[in-house]
């Protein structure tokens, strides 16, 4: 465990092509894994666009646009992760999907490389036991989007180590980025205060206690949030939400984090808000 000069990470999506992009601008070549040459290729689309974005903005030059592209390549094959130092799973919040790919990394890679899960709300020390050499493992959560987000939170499990800890975290300043140290509790720091905010949001909307585009108007104007929670909702994907719900109220057992029936029975309805075109707003 010691510097970080590549990285794999599993998923092409949101977050895993994020992630790509961020150490792909800061110089540190990044492979995508993915299910198909698809969803690796829309990966890699989506990570040009952006940079044409921040070109066009001027906040980045055409030479570091080219030179960052150079950095990121996909595959569907894990093999492509053993000259990586770090993999980041970057899977779909769901515990049997992320044990089954970190199963799949750790048969890759050296015992050695550091692995980490992209989790916004699961046991870092749950996940962390189907890892051979657990204290080489531990949570990175990147927020989205990336490329934009400061902050990340570094999840410490019960057996990661301080080396891998100290080597996560001077990645995530080579990155540029702003990372927190976090023991492992569910949701964290930010999401553990975050989800039932809006949870909290939802109740208001299903009560009647206001329109959503009120609801989102006071906390804007009232407590000087840059996005209302219900549009933030939204923005987060309506389905993840109720996942991190049901993980708090599992792991907790407080009635206090049940999830808003509004909340379930948009997510049941498809409603999961920008990614699906509807949620407490249309898109």
């Amino acid at each position: 465990m010691g510097i970080i000069n590549r990285i794999g990470v599993i998923g092409a999506g949101t977050m895993g092509s994020g992630i790509a992009q961020a150490c792909a601008v800061s110089g540190i070549p990044a492979v995508m894994i993915d299910v198909s040459d698809d969803a690796t290729g829309r990966g890699t689309k989506t990570i040009a666009l952006s940079l044409d974005r921040l070109v066009k903005k001027e906040k980045l030059t055409a030479e570091a646009r080219d030179a960052a592209l150079a950095n990121v390549s996909g595959s569907t094959d894990y093999a492509a992760l053993v000259t990586a130092d770090l993999v980041v799973e970057a899977a779909t919040e769901n515990l049997e999907l992320k044990l089954k790919v970190l199963r799949q990394i750790a048969g890759i890679v050296a015992q050695n490389i550091l692995i980490a899960s992209n989790t916004s709300s699961i046991s870092i020390t749950a996940l962390a036991a189907v890892v051979s050499n657990p204290a080489r493992f531990l949570g990175m959560h990147f927020f989205n989007p990336v490329p934009m987000m400061a902050l990340v939170e570094l999840i410490r499990g019960l057996e990661t180590d301080e080396t891998t800890l100290e080597s996560a975290k001077s990645f995530v300043e080579k990155l540029g980025k702003t990372p927190v140290m976090v023991r492992n509790s569910p949701g964290f720091v930010v999401n553990r205060l975050l989800c039932p905010m809006l949870n909290e949001a939802v109740f208001a909307l299903q009560e009647g206690i206001a329109s959503a585009e009120d609801i989102d108007n006071a906390m804007k104007l009232g407590c000087n949030h840059p996005i209302g929670p219900l549009a933030l909702a939204d923005m987060i994907g309506l389905d993840v939400l109720l996942a991190v719900m049901n993980v708090f109220y599992d792991d907790f057992n407080d009635p206090k984090y049940r999830p808003a029936p509004l909340l379930k029975e948009m997510v049941a309805a498809g409603r999961l808000g920008r990614k699906s075109g509807r949620g407490f707003y249309a898109y």
